[in-house]
């Protein structure tokens, strides 16, 4: 039998100027939509915090066995649905939530620099654009070495490459949660398409 496949999509917690945080509304508003009746789709809610990411990352892996996790998050510079292609081990130098930051200044010491996702973001990209969403989508390459950054290398690492991730303006600039949420719908579902058809062997789910 063919079993259901698991979604997580995260959003994080409110910090700095984002008193209300664009990604985890968004998220909330994914979850009342669905991904269709083949996927169990989960939602996190994630700390500003290096540390609470180092452990709460590897037990959202560990415990629901994902075929997928997409992190949302918020940049007050994006304009548009931003789909980020690697994730970057140094150049932590922000304070979060609890004013800690990494005295190494990095994920994972002795970690490579940089981690892609096995997605290609540009074919994502093309097709969401070209469905008439009425939502722009770009990709970009720098996530931007704060807690967003962090979360995708991390989650890169502990996926091997099954992890996504995606800023989103703020919200009503220019987008409803209600836009946003039909943007990332269409963005996992694409992702989800691509995988089938190129994952093959790459990525055996039970190998540990």
């Amino acid at each position: 039998m063919d079993q259901k496949k698991t979604v997580i999509v995260t959003g994080f917690e409110p910090f700095g100027e984002h008193t209300v945080n664009a990604s985890w509304v968004a998220v909330q508003e994914l979850k009342k939509l669905g991904l269709g009746p083949d996927i169990n789709l989960h939602v996190a809610e994630v700390p500003v915090e290096y540390q609470a990411v180092q452990t709460l990352l590897p037990s959202l892996w560990k415990q629901h066995l994902p075929h997928l996790v997409v992190h949302v998050g918020v940049s007050g510079m994006a304009t548009t649905v931003t789909l980020e292609q690697c994730g970057h081990n140094h150049g932590y130098l922000r304070l979060d939530n609890s004013r800690f930051c990494p005295k190494s200044r990095c994920c994972m010491e002795g970690g490579p620099d940089c981690l892609h996702s096995v997605i290609d973001m540009d074919v994502v990209c093309r097709s969401v654009n070209s469905s008439g969403l009425g939502v722009t989508v770009s990709v970009s390459k720098d996530a931007g070495r704060y807690l967003c950054d962090y979360t995708y290398y991390m989650s890169l690492y502990l996926g091997e490459g099954r992890s996504a991730f995606v800023h989103v303006p703020p919200l009503g600039n220019p987008y409803s949660p209600e836009e946003l949420a039909r943007a990332l719908r269409a963005v996992v579902l694409e992702m989800l398409e691509l995988m089938e058809h190129s994952d093959g062997t790459k990525h055996c789910m039970h190998h540990q």
